[in-house]
C-alpha cells in the first residue's frame, strides 16, 4: 500500500512512501532479532557504541539544513523553526548519550557474606517505537539515542503524516558504522504495523508518544506481551501568571508555549491562569502580540513566517469543530479557519490548512475546550484571586505533563512548582528541553521518562552477577546445606 505525504501548507502531494506489508514487519523484527543475537551490537564496547554515535552525530550535523527543510515540507512547521529545533539534536546522539556510555559506571552491590556482587545494565533485545507527526525527526532522535546507547535492536514506525525525514536518517546510519539491523525505519499506519509491532512477541519494549486513548490500547496490548512500555502522551499544559511576573517576558514565553508547532505539541500552553491584578495589563499585550503572530503567517517556507498550517484538513476540521460546539467562552480573536492571502508574503491559505491563534476567555473548567487537548493554536485564558484558587485551576485536568510559572518570588515559583501535578514544571520559560533532563508526564499524560539516565536505563536491564571468593577450604565449610551446620541462608 502506498502512502500518499502531503504538504498541509499547499495541498499538495510531496511523495509516496511504501507501507510496509504484514511480511515486511515481521521480517524486519526477525532481522533485528538475528541482529542483536549476534552480539554485533548487543555485545560491543560501550567505546565502541560510543564511538559510532559520535560518527552518526557528524553526519547528523551535516545534514541539517536538508532534514530542516523536509520537516518543513511534509509538516508545515516553519522553517525557522526546524532550523532552531535541528540544531540540537546531534547534542542526544554524541553530546549526552555517547558520552554517558564513556562515563557511566555499574556497582558492586554490599551482598553480605565473602561474595562480590557485581551488576551489569545489558540490552533489552528488540525494541519499537512509534513517532508523530509534530517532530518527526527530533522526538525519534530522543528515542533512538538512549535505544542505541544500550545495545539494542531498534525499529521505528514513523507517522504515516511525515515519515520521510526518518527515511533520510536511516541512510546515514550504515555510513556512520552502525551495522545493518541494528536500525530499521518501517513506514505504515498505526492501526496495522503500529499494532503488529506491539503485538509481537520478539519485541521487548514499546515507546510511543501519541494521544492517550492511543496509548491506553497499546499499554493492553504490551502488558499481556510482558514487555516494556514507555509513552508519552496527551498535554493540556496550565500557565500561571503572578501578579509580579515581567508582563513582556511572560507575553514571550506564553506565546511561545502556546503558538510554536502551531500548537501541535503536548507540552503546549493551553490553559493560561491570570491573577486578577495583572490580567488587563496582560491581556492587552498578550493580544497584541497574538495579532503579529496572525500578521506574520505565511509560506512556511519563508524565513520571516511565524507559525505554519495544522497538519491535515481531518486535523484542522477537528480544530475549528472544537471551537465552533465550545459549551462556554468568548473568541477574543481567531477562531474561523484562515482563507485568503497572507500580509506577509501574499501566500494563499485557501489550499492550506491555516487555522489562526485564537484566545477563547471565560471557559468553564469542566468543559471540553479545558479539559481535552486540541492540539492546535487555541488557549483558553481564565482569571484567580489567590495562589491555591491559581493551583486549583492548573490541577483541574486529567493532564499532568508540561506547566508553567511566571513570577519573581521565588519562595513562590519553587511552592506553586512542587504543587503543580506535572512531570515537567518551567518557571520564566516554557518547553526548554535538554537530553540530560528527563521528560515525562504524570497522570494520563503517560508513562514512564525520555531523556537522561532513566531513558538508558529504561532501554536496558540489571544483570546481578554472584561470585563467591571465599577459599575451597572454607566454602568446604560454610555452604554445605545439608551438613545441619549452617547458620544462615544466603
Amino acid at each position: 500500500e502506498k502512502i500518499i505525504v502531503t504538504n498541509p501548507a499547499n495541498g499538495k502531494q510531496l511523495c509516496t512512501v511504501d507501507a510496509a506489508s504484514f511480511e515486511e514487519v515481521e521480517w524486519a523484527v526477525s532481522h533485528a532479532q538475528t541482529t542483536f543475537d549476534s552480539g554485533i551490537w548487543s555485545k560491543a564496547s560501550s567505546i565502541h557504541r560510543s564511538s559510532v554515535l559520535s560518527r552518526l552525530a557528524d553526519s547528523l550535523q551535516q545534514h541539517i539544513p536538508e532534514m530542516a527543510r523536509i520537516d518543513t515540507l511534509q509538516t508545515g512547521r516553519p522553517i525557522r523553526e526546524m532550523n532552531a529545533q535541528m540544531a540540537r539534536l546531534p547534542d542526544w546522539l554524541s553530546v549526552y548519550y555517547a558520552a554517558l556510555l564513556r562515563t557511566n559506571q555499574g556497582f558492586v552491590a554490599p551482598t553480605q557474606g565473602k561474595l562480590l556482587n557485581y551488576v551489569q545494565r545489558i540490552p533489552l533485545g528488540v525494541v519499537a517505537q512509534i513517532t508523530p507527526f509534530n517532530h518527526p525527526l527530533f522526538i525519534a532522535i530522543k528515542k533512538i539515542a538512549p535505544a542505541l546507547a544500550a545495545g539494542n535492536s531498534v525499529i521505528v514506525k514513523p507517522s504515516e503524516l511525515a515519515p520521510i525525514s526518518l527515511l533520510e536518517f536511516e541512510n546515514l546510519t550504515q555510513e556512520a558504522g552502525l551495522p545493518d539491523g541494528v536500525l530499521t525505519i518501517l513506514p505504515g499506519y498505526g492501526h496495522i504495523t503500529g499494532k503488529q509491532l506491539a503485538t509481537h512477541s520478539l519485541v521487548r519494549k514499546i515507546d510511543i508518544t501519541a494521544g492517550t486513548r492511543t496509548g491506553r490500547a497499546l499499554g493492553a496490548i504490551v502488558g499481556s506481551n510482558l514487555a516494556a512500555f514507555t509513552a508519552e502522551l496527551g498535554g493540556k499544559a496550565p500557565i500561571l501568571i503572578f501578579d509580579d511576573a515581567d508582563v513582556v517576558s511572560a507575553v514571550n514565553g506564553v506565546a511561545f508555549a502556546a503558538f510554536v508547532a502551531s500548537g501541535q505539541t503536548c507540552i503546549s500552553g493551553t490553559r493560561i491562569i491570570i491573577q486578577e491584578n495583572i490580567y488587563e495589563s496582560f491581556m492587552t499585550e498578550f493580544l497584541k502580540k497574538v495579532k503579529s503572530i496572525t500578521q506574520g503567517m505565511g509560506d512556511p517556507m519563508d524565513e520571516r513566517c511565524s507559525m505554519g498550517p495544522i497538519i491535515s484538513p481531518h486535523h484542522l476540521s477537528r480544530v475549528d469543530d472544537m471551537v465552533a460546539r465550545r459549551q462556554s467562552g468568548t473568541v477574543l480573536t481567531g477562531g474561523k479557519r484562515m482563507m485568503g492571502k497572507s500580509l506577509l508574503d501574499n501566500f494563499d491559505f485557501s489550499h492550506g490548512s491555516f487555522y489562526p491563534p485564537t484566545v477563547i476567555s471565560d471557559v468553564d473548567v469542566s468543559h471540553e475546550l479545558w479539559q481535552e487537548e486540541i492540539f492546535g493554536p487555541v488557549v483558553v485564558v481564565k482569571k484567580f484571586s489567590t495562589e491555591s484558587e491559581g493551583v486549583r485551576f492548573a490541577n483541574a485536568s486529567k493532564y499532568g505533563l508540561g506547566a508553567g510559572v511566571w513570577t519573581q518570588d521565588l519562595s513562590r515559583a519553587h511552592r506553586v512548582a512542587a504543587d503543580i501535578d506535572a512531570g515537567l514544571v518551567w518557571v520564566n520559560t516554557h518547553h526548554r528541553n535538554d537530553p540530560s533532563s528527563p521528560w515525562g508526564g504524570m497522570k494520563e499524560s503517560g508513562i514512564g521518562r525520555e531523556n537522561g539516565i532513566e531513558a538508558l536505563e529504561a532501554y536496558s536491564q540489571s544483570k546481578s552477577i554472584i561470585v563467591n571468593v571465599a577459599s575451597a577450604d572454607e566454602s568446604r565449610q560454610t555452604d554445605d546445606w545439608f551438613s545441619g551446620e549452617q547458620k544462615r541462608y544466603g
